[in-house]
C-alpha cells in the first residue's frame, strides 16, 4: 500500500514537462495512450491562467446612500453623458468598466467606495 502511496504522490507533483515525457514512455514502450495526461496538463494551464488575470470588470452592485453623487462621478470616470451614468447607476449591478487594468480597476473602485457606492471587481 505504501508503495502504491509513494506512486500517487510521485505523479501529483510531476511537472508539464515530466508528464509529456511519461505520456511519451507510455506511448512508445508500453503502446498506451495516456488520455488522463492530457487533461492533466489542460488543467494545470488552466488554473496558472485564472491566476494570472489580466483585465478586470468594475461592476457597480449599488449607489448607497448618495446616488446623486455616484451618478455624476460614473458620469466623469466613463465619459457618458448624464443620461446613459443615471441608467447605469439605476440599473445596478451593472458595469461601470469592462476589460481595464487591475490598478485601474482598483482606483476605480476606491474612487466610487468613497462616494459611498457598493462595487466588485470581476
Amino acid at each position: 500500500m505504501s508503495d502504491l502511496k509513494n506512486l500517487a504522490e510521485t505523479l501529483v507533483n510531476l511537472t508539464v514537462k515530466d508528464v509529456n515525457e511519461l505520456a511519451a514512455i507510455l506511448k512508445d514502450e508500453y503502446g498506451i495512450e495516456p488520455a488522463a495526461a492530457a487533461v492533466v496538463v489542460a488543467g494545470g494551464g488552466a488554473a496558472e491562467a485564472a491566476e494570472e488575470k489580466t483585465e478586470f470588470d468594475v461592476i457597480l452592485k449599488s449607489a448607497g446612500a448618495s446616488k446623486l453623487a455616484i451618478v455624476k462621478l460614473v458620469k466623469d470616470l466613463t465619459g457618458a453623458g448624464l443620461k446613459e451614468a443615471k441608467d447605469i447607476v439605476d440599473g445596478a449591478p451593472a458595469p461601470i468598466k469592462t476589460g481595464i487594468s487591475k490598478d485601474e480597476a482598483e482606483a476605480l473602485k476606491k474612487q466610487l467606495e468613497e462616494a459611498g457606492a457598493e462595487v466588485e471587481l470581476k
